[in-house]
């Protein structure tokens, strides 16, 4: 059995003001080609399939679209896909029953009975190899907000959210278990923050979980795989645990990072091999190095770009490393592109100040023996490089003079 394990799709992402819709349209069309050609037998999405919990409508149809070619191109592939903490639980939930009927298996939220105990039935969903036997079991276990965790008494020490988490998961996975058959695996879906995550810069929220609350990998150790989503960045935290990360860059941190989908290879319900597959760019992004403005400029005038629809146009971004501040940075900059095929996304500015406080400098003196002026230059010089102009200073001592005034 073939399983393509993706997640961290972000439809409807926008980077820095530029919608993203024909990046992801190019994305689900290679998706599609790349599970018809290699044979692939199920699809694992595991969370965040959009950027927020109120997408826009194109977005649905995205997700609408391609799940729809995907049952009519491949009727037996198996479809499973869960929510991530940006996405609505209620709303993923709305087209349970219908998607159902087309055996797609799209999960918001875990739900309990009259009594309190989880019910598990929809959370675990049978995978059919191209045979149409059951060749494993998929625990689709969504993001999990504080309010879905049912805690018994804790031992001293033991943290009331790792172990709420532990807890559904110990469930799902002990009725999947029973439910394998000799020869069939046992697959677990979550969207969580594991101890020694590596975050992507920028990109990632905070979660239940997350930070003082890592989960600790050995709430999956009866899985014989996890495929996870949060972490924007490919990684296995342990053995049999794997985050595929996202298949699109989703700040320009991630420039230069190799973004991929995950196929899986079961024999037997044994795991026989994993293949990390890279995701074409649709949309390049250019970083110019850090540098003054005038090297900025000179580096955007020696761009030599092919022409090409908006849409397809590269992002830039910006980097500078400037003495003091200067005047009018984005229109010399937003002048200096023109008309080449490129689309600014962000300048970023950073300052040659000395980084030291108050307290670093001015000969250990105290706060109270420097005027109002000496605080403002060694604030100027802890951010810029310099002194301050005189104009500057002189508008600073005319602000003081007025708010003296007011409190005289």
């Amino acid at each position: 059995m073939k399983i393509l394990h993706t997640a961290d799709w972000h439809l409807g992402h926008q980077l820095h003001g530029h919608e993203r819709r024909f990046e992801h349209d190019a994305f689900l069309d290679w998706l599609t080609d790349t599970i018809k050609m290699r044979q692939i037998d199920a699809l694992l999405v595991a969370g965040d399939l959009f950027d927020t919990a109120n997408p826009p409508a194109s977005a649905w149809q995205q997700l609408y679209r391609f799940l729809a070619r995907l049952r009519a191109e491949m009727p037996r592939l198996n479809m499973v896909l869960i929510g991530g903490n940006h996405d609505s639980p209620s709303k993923l939930d709305a087209p349970h029953e219908l998607l159902r009927a087309f055996d797609l298996h799209l999960v918001g939220s875990i739900s309990r009975d009259g009594e309190g105990r989880l019910e598990t039935d929809r959370l675990l969903v049978p995978l059919q190899d191209r045979e149409g036997k059951v060749a494993a079991w998929c625990a689709a276990v969504p993001f999990l907000r504080s309010s879905d965790l049912r805690v018994e008494p804790l031992e001293e020490g033991q943290d009331r959210l790792i172990e709420g988490v532990r807890q559904i998961y110990q469930d799902v996975l002990t009725q999947g278990r029973a439910r394998c058959e000799p020869g069939q695996a046992l697959i677990a879906m979550g969207h969580a923050y594991l101890a020694a995550g590596q975050l992507s810069e920028l990109s990632e929220r905070r979660v239940l979980g997350g930070n003082q609350h890592a989960l600790p990998a050995d709430i999956f150790t009866a899985a014989d795989y996890t495929a996870l989503g949060h972490l924007h960045l490919a990684q296995s935290p342990a053995e049999g645990v794997h985050y595929s990360g996202s298949p699109l860059p989703l700040s320009l941190a991630e420039a230069n990072y190799n973004h991929q989908v995950l196929e899986v290879r079961f024999e037997g319900g044994k795991l026989v091999g994993l293949e990390r597959i890279t995701v074409p760019r649709a949309v390049e992004m250019i970083r110019l190095p850090q540098g003054t403005l005038e090297e900025a400029l000179n580096a955007i005038e020696a761009l030599a770009l092919p022409a090409c629809p908006q849409q397809a146009q590269p992002f830039l971004e910006v980097r500078l490393l400037l003495p003091k501040p200067e005047a009018r940075i984005r229109e010399r900059v937003l002048a200096a592109i023109g008309d080449k095929p490129v689309r600014l996304a962000r300048i970023t500015t950073s300052y040659q100040g000395s980084g030291q406080g108050l307290a670093d400098g001015a000969g250990q003196r105290q706060l109270d023996e420097l005027s109002p002026t000496e605080v403002f230059r060694l604030c100027y010089q802890r951010q810029f490089d310099g002194e301050p102009e005189a104009e500057l200073v002189a508008s600073f001592e005319e602000i003081l003079e007025q708010v003296k005034e007011s409190n005289s």
